[in-house]
């Protein structure tokens, strides 16, 4: 879905003019005549004949990744994305007059869990795995980060959620100049992050680790899946020195820190939810079945409800039994909070638990943050 009002807030991507036409195809821009088609509920405004020296890997292998991150259709906010979402409601504090952003938007899951707090809420990513309830009802972008398609001063709230641990510092740089440019004077960017330092309660997320690799051991599960996810995190902003010299240098300044420890979230991801991953998989292993398609990743367009499979190609390889059992647990996972019953409101209390771990350590120093900064 597209937003008629997207359109007073563009500018060409690959040139900078505001001399554009939209139609139903697209858009067009007048200056250096380049067209931008509207796809299958997202408009391509990836800048034309610019050369990038870093590429994600979402983006750079895109087809392979769409068969192992399930992400076409939607869970409630639950769990660590729980925590997040609650705390980027929080800290960014979206009002309904606000034009909001997120940048590196992923499957557009924040998006749609904050679409109703704002006027208007957009997603950008240059890859397009986007949930099918995103493609279905918020606006979707597909364009690069170090050149956004929005006009100066545009913007009143952006997020980035995961994001900036994938960049390296150049492309942090130009993704916060950017941010900073679009913002309206008094916009405010949030960003969830994690540098290279260890939390200051370190020993006690170590000891969950600890009994995690045990069950890795006994073959009870594995962090196939987490460690493909994770796989180029580069985390080129190694201390925390470092995120607020890289906010300066783009003129955004701080106005709250508040650090995840995750004491008691370590326990429940390494061990807790992976056990219950591990049992459900297991007992639903015939249910889910993988079949060959397409390289294209791009999911049909049913509105709410995705027609969900899984699809290795001659160029998209066939999940791990590791990674299929956790797929096949989340599917079945996902139709039970469907239904808001004693699963839902139980992982609702975990997922309240976890947060204790901001509300009792949020001013520990750790690896991980969210960040709130202001353009001044």
């Amino acid at each position: 879905m597209i937003s008629r009002h997207l359109y007073r807030l563009l500018q060409c991507p690959t040139c900078r003019s505001r001399d554009l036409v939209a139609s139903d195809a697209g858009v067009y821009c007048a200056s250096c005549k380049n067209d931008y088609p509207a796809q299958h509920g997202y408009l391509d405004l990836m800048p034309r004949a610019v050369e990038f020296g870093y590429t994600s890997k979402y983006v750079s292998e895109e087809a392979e990744l769409a068969a192992e991150l399930d992400y076409r259709e939607m869970a409630p906010a639950l769990l660590a994305a729980g925590v997040r979402d609650r705390a980027l409601a929080r800290l960014l504090k979206f009002q309904k007059t606000d034009v909001a952003l997120d940048n590196g938007c992923g499957t557009a899951k924040h998006a749609i869990w904050n679409r109703d707090k704002v006027g208007l809420m957009i997603g950008n990513d240059p890859a397009t795995m986007f949930a099918d309830e995103a493609l279905a009802t918020i606006t979707l972008t597909k364009a690069d980060s170090r050149r956004l398609p929005f006009a100066d001063n545009t913007i009143d709230k952006s997020f980035s959620i995961d994001v900036l641990e994938h960049f390296p510092l150049d492309v942090i740089d130009a993704y916060l100049a950017e941010t900073a440019r679009v913002l309206r004077p008094g916009g405010r960017f949030l960003a969830f992050s994690n540098t290279k330092e260890p939390s200051t309660l370190q020993p006690l997320v170590d000891w969950s680790r600890w009994i995690g690799r045990q069950f890795v051991r006994a073959g009870v599960y594995d962090f196939e899946r987490e460690a493909r996810r994770k796989s180029d995190h580069i985390k080129a902003m190694a201390t925390w020195e470092d995120v607020l010299a890289a906010m300066d240098r783009a003129e955004l300044r701080l106005v709250k820190v508040v650090f995840w420890n995750s004491v008691f979230t370590s326990f429940v991801e390494h061990v807790v939810m992976k056990l219950g991953d591990a049992a459900v998989g297991r007992r639903d292993k015939a249910e889910l079945s993988f079949q060959p398609s397409t390289l294209s990743p791009q999911p049909s367009m049913g509105r709410h409800k995705a027609e969900l499979s899984f699809q290795p190609s001659a160029l998209s390889p066939q999940p791990s039994n590791g990674t299929a059992r956790e797929i096949r647990a989340r599917q079945t996972m996902r139709g039970y909070l469907k239904r808001r019953g004693p699963v839902y409101y139980a992982l609702f209390a975990v997922t309240l638990l976890m947060e204790l771990d901001l509300w009792l350590f949020g001013r520990l120093r750790s690896g991980s943050y969210f960040i709130v900064v202001e353009k001044v």
